[in-house]
């Protein structure tokens, strides 16, 4: 019995002795995470798109206006956003021999959503199916447009001028504004 007992002290002195010992340490990690988005023209792959040549040459094209390829644009934001559209001027630039210079109002040109994959919803009186005429006013384009990388929209334009204005360059900026919500 005694040598049960002592046999039994042996072991648990050794199983105390070879006992697993831890410790523990712990470290913060802060990332300083900013708003951030960008609107680029996928073609260019910068802020400035392709110049948008609508050559009109015929009186069908004066008759029925004349239409642009598609354009498309790319966002990409952390944060939900909007895309608001608008013209440099109320009137186009004029190059040519008319003196005084014509003033087109830039009304005569109307855009079109031709796709969206943005996640947001085109704003009245934009959409999908017509043309509606810009101004150098904000006009709000797409709504609630989801957070996220590489979301796309593609506009076109029409040009409608009539007969009305004599022969040469006609030119105007058409800006896009990417705002955060």
């Amino acid at each position: 019995m005694k040598q049960t007992i002592a046999l039994m002290g042996i072991l648990l002195c050794s199983a105390t002795a070879f006992a697993q010992q831890s410790s523990n340490s712990s470290q913060t990690v802060s990332m300083g995470v900013s708003s951030t988005i960008e609107l680029t023209f996928t073609g260019s792959t910068t802020t400035t798109g392709a110049t948008v040549n609508l050559n009109f040459n015929t009186v069908n094209d004066y008759a029925n206006g004349v239409v642009s390829s598609d354009q498309e644009l790319k966002v990409t934001s952390n944060r939900n956003f909007t895309i608001a559209v608008k013209t440099s001027s109320a009137t186009f630039s004029y190059a040519g021999s008319t003196s005084p210079a014509p003033a087109m109002p830039v009304s005569i040109l109307g855009l079109m959503l031709s796709s969206n994959s943005t996640g947001g919803t085109v704003v009245s009186p934009f959409s999908a199916s017509a043309y509606n005429s810009l101004s150098n006013s904000n006009q709000m384009l797409l709504n609630t447009c989801t957070a996220g990388n590489a979301k796309l929209f593609a506009v076109k334009y029409k040009a409608t001028p009539d007969f009305t204005y004599p022969a040469g360059t006609y030119t105007v900026d058409v800006l896009y504004t990417a705002t955060q919500l």
